[in-house]
């Protein structure tokens, strides 16, 4: 395997389907991966030692789920692209795609697996693994989510973070540098949420320009289709535990999951119900059909009952 095919392989992972849904459940378990490559030298696992710490990737960083399982590591492990990864089963050889997404057979037959060696050998380059790890959070991910998604997938990451820093993917979809600009200015380079508008020597500092229909997911970079956030309520927003209403007038949400014990913590509750400030610019006013998929895809709601 070259460069170009294991990026090719990459590209090749399901990103979202005709709905618009999320499906990072594969790069989540391959940043796991290769955080155990970095620490270990080998990404080889059983399922047993992989289900908890990925399950636990995916429940916060993944599209949120209506319900709570325990399976949710078993469909990229079984589906994940064979040209990257060799699942098998103890005494029966590998496993096929169509083996049940379950995470007890995987359990009764002793599943383990492992990136190919010819991957292996490609992420033993300091340069493509962090060319590696910046893609998969590129395609899948939003920028603010970004060391959040290193530290969770494991310590071994971080340390990639400055080659990372300087590696040109000439694969992302470009970004339009006037955004940023666009929607600082629309909204009064104020918070949209608390209104925070901190400058230093005339210039905006700690305020960020968010895509409510992630920019990674097909999100354009209009408008419409921004906000300007501090950087607490962008990471907030990012998480899910923000979230707004989808009417004309549109209302801050907060997670019901979302949990604190200091004054500053509970403080975010303080935002729930309260209208979204508008923008100076009205053609800001965010569409509907981004805030319904922030809604779908990346705000946290109460799990359905079981």
């Amino acid at each position: 395997m070259e460069r170009e095919e294991l990026f090719g392989g990459l590209a090749g992972l399901r990103r979202a389907n005709d709905g618009g849904r999320r499906a990072p459940h594969k790069p989540l378990m391959l940043l796991w991966l290769i955080n155990r490559f970095v620490e270990r030298g080998t990404t080889e696992v059983t399922y047993e030692e992989l289900e908890h710490p990925v399950g636990l990737l995916i429940d916060e960083f993944g599209r949120p789920a209506k319900r709570p399982s325990r399976d949710r590591a078993a469909m990229p492990f079984v589906h994940l692209e064979r040209s990257l990864w060799s699942p098998s089963a103890e005494g029966t050889g590998p496993i096929p795609t169509h083996f049940p997404e379950r995470g007890s057979r995987l359990r009764a037959v002793g599943a383990r697996g492992r990136l190919r060696p010819a991957v292996e050998r490609l992420l033993a380059d300091p340069v493509t693994l962090a060319e590696v790890v910046e893609s998969l959070i590129d395609h899948h991910f939003t920028p603010a989510l970004r060391e959040s998604l290193l530290e969770a997938a494991g310590p071994g990451l971080t340390d990639f973070e400055t080659i990372a820093a300087r590696v040109v993917l000439t694969a992302r979809r470009p970004r339009d540098p006037a955004f940023p600009r666009l929607v600082l200015d629309a909204w009064g380079r104020a918070c949209a949420m608390c209104g925070y508008d901190g400058r230093l020597a005339g210039i905006s500092v700690g305020l960020e320009a968010a895509h409510i229909h992630w920019h990674s997911q097909h999100g354009p970079d209009r408008k419409d289709n921004g906000l300007a956030l501090c950087v607490l309520h962008h990471r907030l927003f990012d998480h899910g535990v923000l979230g707004l209403t989808t009417g004309a007038e549109p209302r801050i949400r907060i997670s019901p999951l979302y949990d604190a014990r200091t004054p500053a913590g509970l403080a975010v509750r303080g935002l729930d119900g309260a209208p979204l400030r508008r923008p100076e610019d009205p053609g800001a006013r965010p569409a509907v059909e981004y805030l319904a998929w922030h809604d779908r895809e990346v705000f946290r709601h109460a799990p359905a009952a079981v």
